[in-house]
């Protein structure tokens, strides 16, 4: 058998090199770890009335690199690129009299502004590949557009609700989680809409079905403000139980979910900030509360009349 050897080491290093070749096209430059096909955290989430609001898929496409929540007046302030449904009018020049006198996409007369980081498709070149928040931030790729928003707001599991306040502002999600080596603010949620109530905080494979992303926010506010310097501070997440912690009252919880349909084997990785390398544990979204007074009383009247 000694003769053969030398032959067996060139097919082995053949296969290497075809093995590793795949994984370039479907990884590209990121860790093949990042993605998976089994979804290994369940949701748990308590049975409470709900409201939806429908927003749209972003058709007109309003995309931008600032963000109004963390970074009010700074063009490119996020550096990576943002989706945005609600509100028309969303960018980092945005103050509350602006988003109050703008269009939106929501019915009702919703003029909330909900965004999170664009999807790309990985193995082509974006349109924006040499434009900041896009390439000049690393982030490259073909923005995916969603197949599905859906825009709900829940009650409280154990009390009734009070409004939000106008102009609220909030966070969820760490979009630092990789550089925070994933810490308690990492609430990034990647599932498969064939297998509901699973999820993961890594890339899930789901061949022909849809991949989802889902954003909950807290919903205890300290009664006083609409913003902290955190931008979490004035709003946290329930205790176990579904009650708000001490010295915090339960407002509506706003869910947001997204879908997309990713071509099975096609590489996808969302925008990040560049240190962050596009990992899928720095998923995040914002959300501004412009609903007219009249919308959030009749929401909250829905919520505490269905518990």
């Amino acid at each position: 058998m000694a003769p053969n050897k030398p032959m067996t080491l060139v097919v082995a290093a053949v296969v290497v090199l075809v093995i590793g070749a795949s994984a370039a096209v479907l990884y590209g430059t990121y860790n093949a770890d990042q993605y998976v096909s089994e979804l290994d955290q369940v949701l748990t989430e308590p049975d409470t009335p709900s409201v939806v609001i429908q927003c749209g898929t972003n058709e007109e496409r309003h995309l931008n690199a600032d963000n109004p929540v963390v970074s009010p007046g700074i063009p490119f302030g996020a550096h990576h690129t943002h989706e945005y449904v609600g509100n028309k009018s969303a960018d980092a020049r945005s103050t509350n009299a602006s988003l109050a006198a703008a269009p939106t996409t929501c019915e009702k007369g919703d003029l909330s502004t909900y965004y999170w980081p664009v999807l790309r498709l990985t193995d082509r070149a974006g349109h924006d590949a040499h434009a900041d928040g896009g390439g000049l931030h690393g982030n490259t790729g073909e923005v995916l557009k969603p197949k599905s928003v859906e825009i709900r707001y829940d009650g409280n599991p154990v009390s009734g609700v009070l409004p939000m306040p106008r102009f609220l502002r909030l966070i969820t999600g760490d979009p630092s989680a990789f550089t925070n080596d994933h810490g308690p603010n990492t609430r990034a949620r990647w599932g498969c809409a064939d297998k509901p109530g699973r999820y993961t905080t890594k890339y899930p494979l789901c061949g022909n079905a849809t991949t989802v992303r889902s954003y909950d926010f807290g919903s205890c506010w300290d009664g006083n403000n609409t913003d902290s310097a955190s931008h979490r501070t004035h709003v946290v997440f329930p205790l176990v139980s579904g009650a708000c912690p001490p010295k915090t009252f339960p407002i509506p919880r706003l869910h947001v979910t997204v879908g997309y349909d990713i071509p099975a084997g096609r590489p996808f990785a969302i925008d990040s900030f560049p240190e962050e390398m596009r990992d899928p544990a720095t998923d995040h979204a914002m959300f501004i509360n412009v609903m007219p007074e009249a919308l959030m009383s009749e929401v909250v009247r829905q919520l505490n009349r269905s518990r």
